[in-house]
């Protein structure tokens, strides 16, 4: 490999790497909503799959069903966390990055 091939690879790299960058940070400020129970249950999560928000309607609170509370709980937060994942390798196929098997 030459001098110059070299410089070229090192640069294509660098660029590689500020998009991930600025990928990173594009997805730290997104949000995505997962939300279940016809909306009585909504979550929000960052691009990188942070929760952030939770919201229960009052509706959906019945004392003595807690368990059915809580499965549409886990149902709203796995709807936004896949919601999530998908934008982050939609994100880096952009950039031509394949996928890291959650490591973004």
């Amino acid at each position: 490999m030459n001098q110059k091939q070299l410089q070229k690879m090192m640069a294509q790299a660098q660029k590689m790497q500020a998009g991930m960058i600025q990928a990173q940070e594009e997805l730290a400020d997104a949000r995505v909503e997962g939300k279940a129970a016809d909306g009585l249950i909504r979550a929000v999560v960052t691009g990188q799959g942070e929760l952030i928000e939770l919201s229960i309607s009052p509706e959906a609170v019945d004392p003595d069903d807690v368990e059915m509370l809580e499965d549409m709980i886990l149902v709203a937060v796995k709807n936004a966390v896949s919601a999530s994942r998908e934008l982050s390798e939609n994100r880096m196929q952009a950039l031509g990055i394949p996928d890291m098997g959650g490591m973004m």
